[in-house]
């Protein structure tokens, strides 16, 4: 990759003590510390990040140089300098993290939009560090309550202070595009199209897809098996352009959500070619890259089609600035395509059931699940080759309490996941070791967030519990829902937003202060 020199502005050191993550005020470091493998200079408006043999900022060498023009550094909380997620207090703003030398914010290389924009929340970790959740609460102290005309499982997603969502009406044959107000759940819009019936899971519904969110509008897809659409609207609702991707064949019906990176939209596009009822077609599977823009085909990338496979595809950054997307499916197993052509970089095959939950990334490390509804369930961890001399290799494999539907959530340097069953369990990321487990009960589809110190865990039944995050399992409250839940929650802002039966619920946790 060819850098340019630019001047930079003034920028603070602000070294990361680890590989991995760290979790300090910037205002308390105010010189490099030779303990990581890269430095953060911060400024007002910008930080770079240097290898820390090369400290000197003006030096040209900076791998990235981040900035965007709603940035303000000191609301900056922790940042994950390997995998590059940042994570910033507020919900309305946006940074970029753009190529070393670039002047220009559409030319990045990643980029993280603060909120709770897609699916699991900020870069797909279900966690965030700024604000609280209640430990117990009742049906008088939502702020408010919106009806919906279905039961659908769609996690809902926050941006801006709107939150967007996908419904159906059967009786009226219609799938929308609804949004609402985070403050009050007034209407905002609904934008409505015709949708036919098709087969799917009995835990699944034709609203199951996530939007995907950023500064020039909302994406979301959904299928009737005949159609395959991806759609762009602008935040007023307008459609800014559409496509058809022809039939999907599934025998859980659909469930996929666009990914945004950059300049693109990336849609999984897994489809089932075994286990197929008499008559049925096997479907063909693809990594799909569209302009964000316009909507046009940038790369198709096709992939083993065994049995239909629903995460969303992660976005890992090499030390170099390279950029990999990171998606597991059952026939190709983990692998990494080249955001620029969709080039199969790497894959190592190691699942031999359907993936359904999202890959997480942490440092160089993808962890992914693979299950059936008969058990069997495993999560492999792999670590991420960063260049053609390495090779992709299986560090961990756990077999046991892992999830099949839901994603686990990630802090610091431990992961949190409850399996279909209701086990939760907490477990260090970079080997695997537990660190606690216990039994909630229930079964589970929904994926557990953790915000600030407090892990929430819903079960299909609606039972929300609290949990802590620390070493030793801590039970913090449990509240009965009152209805199904297979929506994953979000947070943003002090509020927190539920899909439950045929509701969106909101609940906030604001001091009145603000």
């Amino acid at each position: 990759m060819t850098r340019s020199r630019v001047r930079k502005p003034k920028l603070r050191p602000y070294l990361a003590r680890e590989p991995l993550s760290m979790r300090h005020n910037p205002n308390d470091c105010q010189k490099p510390q030779q303990l990581g493998l890269i430095s953060c200079y911060v400024s007002q408006s910008a930080v770079s990040m240097y290898h820390k043999d090369s400290l000197q900022q003006d030096s040209g060498s900076a791998i990235f140089s981040l900035k965007g023009p709603n940035l303000r550094i000191s609301s900056i909380k922790s940042a994950v300098c390997i995998a590059l997620t940042i994570t910033i207090a507020g919900s309305n703003g946006r940074l970029v993290i753009a190529e070393s030398g670039s002047t220009d914010p559409n030319s990045n290389v990643a980029e993280v939009k603060v909120g709770w924009s897609e699916f699991h929340g900020p870069a797909g970790t279900g966690f965030v560090s700024e604000g609280s959740l209640p430990k117990n609460w009742t049906d008088q102290e939502y702020v408010w309550r919106y009806p919906l005309a279905a039961s659908d499982v769609g996690s809902p997603v926050i941006a801006g202070g709107i939150i967007y969502f996908l419904t159906t009406d059967r009786e009226a044959k219609t799938i929308s595009l609804e949004a609402v107000q985070l403050a009050t759940g007034s209407p905002v819009f609904k934008k409505s199209f015709p949708q036919s019936a098709f087969h799917v899971h009995s835990r699944n519904s034709f609203a199951s897809s996530t939007p995907a969110v950023d500064d020039k509008g909302i994406v979301v897809a959904w299928s009737d098996s005949e159609h395959t659409f991806l759609k762009s609207f602008d935040i007023d609702g307008n459609e800014q352009w559409s496509r058809d991707f022809g039939t999907w064949q599934s025998q859980h019906g659909f469930g996929t959500s666009p990914r945004l990176f950059g300049s693109m939209v990336l849609l999984f596009n897994s489809q089932q070619a075994d286990q197929l009822r008499p008559g049925e077609e096997p479907g063909q599977s693809r990594m799909i890259a569209v302009s964000r823009d316009t909507g046009e085909t940038l790369w198709e990338t096709p992939l083993e089609t065994t049995r239909t496979c629903y995460g969303v595809p992660a976005i890992f950054v090499a030390p170099d600035g390279t950029t990999q997307i990171i998606a597991a499916n059952t026939g190709n197993g983990m692998f990494g395509l080249d955001s620029q052509d969709g080039r199969m970089l790497w894959n190592l095959p190691v699942f031999s059931k359907r993936c359904c939950s999202t890959p997480v990334l942490y440092g160089n490390l993808a962890l992914a699940s693979t299950g059936s509804g008969g058990g069997g369930n495993e999560l492999v961890a792999v670590r991420i080759p960063t260049s053609d001399a390495e090779k992709p290799e299986e560090v961990y494999r756990i077999d046991r309490s892992a999830p099949y539907v839901p994603t686990l959530a990630v802090k610091g340097n431990q992961f949190f996941m409850v399996d279909d069953k209701g086990i939760a369990s907490c477990r260090e990321i970079e080997t695997g070791t537990p660190v606690w487990t216990k039994r909630l009960g229930g079964n589970y589809s929904a994926s557990p967030i953790i915000v600030g110190d407090t892990l929430l865990a819903i079960n299909l039944d609606g039972i929300a519990t609290l949990m802590g995050t620390g070493d030793k399992f801590e039970p913090l409250g449990k509240v009965d829902l009152g209805g199904s839940v297979g929506a994953t929650p979000a947070f943003s802002d002090g509020y927190l937003v539920l899909r439950v039966g045929d509701e969106i619920r909101c609940l906030s946790n604001r001091s009145e202060s603000e």
